[in-house]
């Protein structure tokens, strides 16, 4: 038996925000198929409660949570109903994202502002969140989901890129602050198979990355196995960074 398969994500008490749709959903399945038992927060409160009900039906554990990371005590009744109703909470997925990309000429202010709200501080209302936690038990595994994006920067992405590349630099920085009991693993996606383009105001320009999504993106299993590749490694195994995206991708 390998080390990931004795740790595994049996008995793990994991909470992902944005579980809504695409990858969140993917994640929280994938997990609790894996035995986890899961803790699923988003916006869109019904979809979690169905997706909690599906997992119980399933033989899993499950709670839902209507969450919104913009608010931080969202996230803090999150982690808490993980401690209260599982006993602990084992690793947070911090998952929610939006990208209603445009041009800066755009001047798409208020958009700016959701982004940075969503994409960045609700990752820092996430560790606010989690970290005591994780400090007082002497355990616990942060996994950020950024993108391609914080890797490199196309036209119409510069807000949405910034805040990735800022996410990105945000858990580097707590990576090293957090010494050896608490782990932090970045997965950015590339091109994924979700309701993500439909935020894009512009019709032709929402037009286009339909058709490239419909044409290479990936299904978002293909990102939730690998945050349960990160989180099912042995303790003393800390991915820190993981790149996904399409062959087709450049």
């Amino acid at each position: 038996m390998t080390g990931t398969e004795q740790t595994g994500a049996r008995n793990k008490v994991i909470a992902v925000t944005g579980a809504s749709s695409g990858i969140g959903r993917a994640t929280a399945l994938a997990l609790a198929d894996g035995g986890a038992t899961v803790v699923v927060g988003a916006r869109r409160s019904d979809r979690v409660a169905q997706l909690a009900g599906e997992i119980r039906a399933r033989g899993g554990r499950a709670a839902a949570l209507a969450t919104d990371v913009r608010r931080r005590d969202d996230l803090i009744r999150m982690v808490d109903t993980a401690v209260t109703d599982f006993g602990r909470l084992d690793v947070l997925v911090n998952n929610a994202g939006i990208g209603p990309i445009s041009p800066l000429d755009d001047l798409r202010v208020d958009e700016w502002d959701d982004m940075i709200d969503v994409n960045l501080r609700g990752v820092l209302h996430g560790i606010a969140a989690a970290l005591p936690v994780f400090r007082r038990q002497g355990f616990g595994h942060l996994v950020t989901v950024a993108s391609t994006a914080a890797y490199r920067t196309v036209p119409g992405q510069a807000v949405y890129a910034a805040t990735k590349t800022a996410v990105r630099t945000v858990c580097e920085g707590l990576r090293q602050e957090v010494g050896d009991t608490v782990r932090v693993t970045v997965v950015s996606p590339g091109f994924v198979h979700t309701d993500f383009v439909n935020a894009i105001a512009d019709p032709e320009a929402r037009a286009t990355l339909l058709a490239s999504r419909d044409a290479m993106a990936l299904d978002p299993t293909a990102i939730a196995d690998a945050i349960a590749y990160a989180v099912t490694q042995p303790d003393q195994v800390d991915i820190n960074e993981i790149v996904v995206r399409p062959t087709a991708q450049r």
